[in-house]
């Protein structure tokens, strides 16, 4: 848990702020900013452990009731010293269904039906029992001909399409009116990761987001998603697999998992072992991933982004480069906001953990532009 709003003290109460929220299965994080000579600057900002609320380890994914939600979300308000309620929230990935479609081409009339006729076909419950969205996906702009042109058009066009249960929605609407708190949305965590992390550009990046339960893989091009695959493995699969090799209480485990990670030297040769064959599993998977999108596009990526709260295991950058063998750098979402100088370590390392929260402020405060 960190506050800075002892470092700024009353000033901050004319200014407008906004706060951005992300749930976890193991954690919550939060994130206060306001805007200053048009840069966003941030206040305070707090993370706190589910497991406890759930009666287990620190480190653990949890399936917490509405209210034992609640609870946590008006503990980690109060100790990270927020002064506002206006926020915007990221949903989990699990949450929803992603997909891609291509559509003929149609008037923008036809366009809303022509979408959710062509989206029912990917999504496995009624449409009414969710919400849904979409967005276009612009194509490269290249030089063509006439003729080039109107056989592109004839193509149709690509679109994003995202669904989520109207019964999850409604869960979360309650736990934020519980907490006394304002959204004035909801989005999907992916967007959330891809407004602080990618770069503009005409690059193509991978953003690997290792959680508590599972593993998020996100491949953006031109800073648009174009895949998105789940892998089942986290890093609390680390932890519970240390603490049944090596006999210890999975508290223990934890404990070893973030003192030491890959960096235990030869008297924790079983350790490292343990912590590779995990890792090995989530790399394979990722550039099982990778290669299935450079073959469809033909496309390479050239950079592989590393966020959520696993990647910060010791060694583990050094183990990507090595698998991917591309560059690997960790995600910096604090450096997308003006933040105390001589706090610039602590906000580099805990990066990677409040990429989602930082997204989700950012888009809640250019609302109020």
């Amino acid at each position: 848990m960190a506050s800075l709003a002892s470092f700024f003290g009353s000033f901050f109460n004319k200014q407008v702020s906004v706060l951005g929220i992300d749930i976890g299965s193991s954690a919550i994080k939060i994130v206060q900013i306001r805007k200053k000579r048009g840069h966003a600057v941030l206040e305070t900002y707090g993370e706190l452990a589910l497991g406890p609320y759930a009666g287990t380890e620190v480190g653990r994914a949890t399936n917490l009731p509405v209210d034992k939600l609640i609870e946590a979300i008006k503990d980690v308000l109060r100790e990270a010293k927020t002064t506002t309620k206006s926020c915007g929230i990221a949903l989990p990935l699990s949450s929803s269904l992603i997909t891609f479609i291509t559509i003929p081409p149609v008037s923008s009339k036809q366009l809303a039906e022509v979408v959710t006729l062509e989206a029912r076909k990917y999504i496995p419950v009624p449409l009414d029992e969710v919400m849904l969205d979409w967005s276009p996906i612009p194509r490269e702009d290249v030089y063509v001909t006439d003729e080039e042109t109107s056989q592109t058009e004839k193509q149709g066009s690509d679109f994003l399409v995202v669904a989520i249960h109207n019964e999850y929605l409604t869960n979360y609407q309650q736990m934020m009116s519980g907490s006394g708190l304002q959204p004035s949305f909801y989005e999907i965590e992916i967007f959330s990761s891809i407004r602080v992390v990618i770069d503009h550009g005409v690059h193509t990046d991978m953003i690997i987001d290792v959680g508590a339960r599972s593993t998020k893989l996100y491949i953006v091009e031109r800073g648009i998603l174009r895949a998105s695959h789940i892998i089942n493995k986290g890093s609390q699969d680390i932890t519970l697999a240390l603490s049944k090799a090596l006999s210890v209480p999975v508290s223990e485990a934890e404990n070893m998992k973030t003192v030491y990670g890959l960096k235990g030297g030869p008297e924790y040769k079983e350790l490292t072992e343990i912590i590779t064959v995990n890792l090995d599993y989530i790399f394979y998977e990722a550039n099982s991933a990778l290669l299935s999108y450079q073959k469809k596009y033909s496309k390479n990526v050239g950079k592989v982004i590393l966020t959520g709260g696993g990647v910060l295991l010791k060694g583990f950058v050094d183990l990507a480069k090595i698998s991917f063998q591309t560059e690997v750098v960790y995600a910096d979402p604090f450096g997308k906001l003006e933040t105390p100088a001589f706090l610039a370590d602590e906000f580099a390392k805990a990066g990677p953990e409040f990429a989602v929260a930082i997204g989700v402020a950012l888009r809640r405060l250019s609302e109020l532009d």
